[in-house]
């Protein structure tokens, strides 16, 4: 099932809108589970991975999954909407909407896709209400920066941050921007994890994030899964650059919520569009989504996470007449 394309099953437990995309899920370990991703960035092209991770998880693996997307006055997903008021008209500046929120409250799997927004107090209620819900937890790229100010979160009268609960905020490029890539190799002590199984040759052309100030490292309840080397330019096999150490792009943790529940984290500085054109990174994330739910026992190393259909992920970066970046219809994500 898309949105706005084919018909409404009762099936999925969201409804049909031009607003995001919905798809049914076929045959598999996933049957029965609604997975949300939200696409809401401007930098590393959100509005084309998640679409296409959404497909893999409902015909590749059961999963009902929904995408949800911002969107423009016009209804229109669009990366090009300002993160920051322009100087002297910081009364001009609008709050960022990502329609369908709501349907946070039938999930059981986030996946978090979006870069320093301002949403208004509603649709921020329906984000902090999955937060303190004990269900998974998945963060890509830009998502470790999410939103600009901060969220209505409080537990025991103290402010929560969304670094908080997920382990970690960008700092810096650590790799250099849009220069070196990026090679993911698995921490020998944790390669029995789940979210490992099937995981091989994770490379991606995003540098490596910083998340911790330098001589530290991750916060005390983190475990680091894969740490990522930066490479000199952005082609698979580069040479590793000699001036920069590898860092944690992917770990994972256990975030307690207001009432003691235990939501299950997956943290994941890789992730970008074209990131995701590797095998190793959508089974790591995929794997996460089984792992998140507590079901790790079905997954099946071996299960494919190939795309559906065709995926030609447009460069990342800011310069979106030059990149071909322009509003569309969440439908148009579906090729």
């Amino acid at each position: 099932m898309i949105s706005g394309i084919a018909s409404l099953s009762a099936a999925h437990p969201v409804p049909d809108s031009e607003s995001w995309l919905t798809f049914e899920g076929k045959e598999g370990p996933g049957k029965g589970k609604h997975v949300v991703l939200i696409a809401a960035d401007q930098e590393y092209r959100s509005e084309q991975a998640m679409p296409m991770m959404a497909r893999i998880l409902a015909e590749r693996h059961g999963f009902d999954t929904t995408v949800l997307f911002g969107v423009n006055e016009d209804g229109l997903v669009d990366p090009t909407l300002p993160v920051y008021p322009e100087k002297g008209r910081e009364s001009e500046f609008k709050e960022h909407n990502i329609p369908g929120l709501e349907h946070l409250a039938s999930a059981d799997c986030v996946i978090f896709f979006h870069r320093l927004l301002t949403l208004p107090d509603d649709q921020l209620k329906h984000i902090v209400a999955y937060l303190d819900s004990g269900k998974p937890i998945i963060v890509l790229r830009t998502a470790n920066h999410g939103f600009r100010g901060p969220i209505p979160y409080e537990i025991d009268g103290k402010p929560v941050r969304f670094e908080d609960i997920i382990g970690g905020r960008f700092l810096a490029h650590h790799g250099n921007w849009q220069r070196d890539s990026t090679r993911g190799d698995i921490v020998p002590e944790m390669k029995d994890h789940p979210v490992l199984a099937g995981v091989r040759d994770i490379w991606g052309t995003s540098d490596v994030y910083r998340t911790y100030k330098e001589g530290e490292g991750l916060p005390e309840g983190c475990t680091a899964l894969v740490n990522g080397q930066p490479l000199i330019g952005r082609e698979k096999g580069g040479a590793d650059n000699p001036e920069k150490e590898p860092l944690p792009v992917v770990w994972v943790k256990n975030w307690k919520t207001s009432k003691g529940g235990s939501a299950r984290v997956l943290h994941s500085t890789m992730g970008s569009a074209k990131d995701l054109r590797s095998e190793g990174l959508r089974r790591l994330v995929i794997n996460g989504v089984y792992w998140g739910m507590g079901i790790e026992d079905r997954i099946d190393p071996e299960r494919s996470v190939d795309h559906v259909g065709s995926y030609k992920p447009l460069d990342s970066g800011f310069a979106y007449d030059k990149l071909g970046v322009v509003p569309r219809k969440p439908a148009d994500y579906v090729e």
